[in-house]
C-alpha cells in the first residue's frame, strides 16, 4: 500500500473537519456582529434583501417552535452527530465537489447547532419579504446539499465511469 493510498483518506477528513469548523466559526461571527449591529430593532435596506435581526426557536421554516428550546437543541445535536459521522465516512470515497458540499453542509450544520445552544432560538437576519428569515449556515447547508447532489450526479454519470 503506497504512502499516497493511506494518506489520501486522512487529508479528506481533515478538509472535512477543519473545513466545517471554520464555515461555522464564520457564521457565528457574523451573527455576533448582527446581534451587536441590529438588536435596537434596526433594519439595513439593500433592496431585495434586507439585513433584520430575528430568532428561530424551532427547526426549518420555525416547525417545533413550541416544543423546549432545549428538546430541539438535543434533536439538532442528534441529527448533526449522524450527518458528520456519516460525512467523515464518506469523505476518502468522495469527489471533489462532493466533498466541496460536505464541508458547507456540516458548517452550516455546526453553525446553527451551536447558535441554538444558549436556548434562545438561531440567529436570522437575511429577510427578503417573500421568503422565511434565514441567515448565512441555511445558505451554507442548501448551497451543500446542492453540491453534494451534483457531485453524486457527476460520479454516477456514464461519461465518468469510463474515466
Amino acid at each position: 500500500m503506497s504512502t499516497a493510498t493511506v494518506r489520501r483518506p486522512r487529508r479528506g477528513r481533515a478538509v472535512l473537519g477543519l473545513g466545517a469548523v471554520a464555515l461555522a466559526a464564520v457564521d457565528l461571527l457574523v451573527k455576533i456582529l448582527v446581534v451587536l449591529t441590529l438588536a435596537d430593532g434596526r433594519v439595513l435596506d439593500f433592496g431585495p434583501v434586507n439585513l433584520r435581526l430575528a430568532y428561530n426557536t424551532g427547526v426549518a421554516f420555525s416547525l417545533g417552535s413550541f416544543l423546549s428550546p432545549w428538546v430541539v437543541a438535543a434533536a439538532t445535536a442528534g441529527i448533526v452527530t449522524a450527518l458528520a459521522v456519516f460525512l467523515y465516512r464518506a469523505a476518502p470515497r468522495s469527489g471533489p465537489v462532493s466533498r466541496a458540499g460536505a464541508v458547507f453542509l456540516l458548517g452550516g450544520a455546526l453553525g446553527n447547532l451551536v447558535d441554538r445552544m444558549d436556548g434562545a432560538g438561531v440567529v436570522d437576519y437575511l429577510h427578503t419579504g417573500w421568503f422565511p428569515t434565514f441567515n448565512l449556515a441555511d445558505v451554507f447547508v442548501v448551497g451543500g446539499v446542492g453540491l453534494l447532489v451534483l457531485g453524486s450526479m457527476r460520479a454516477s454519470s456514464p461519461a465518468q465511469e469510463g474515466a
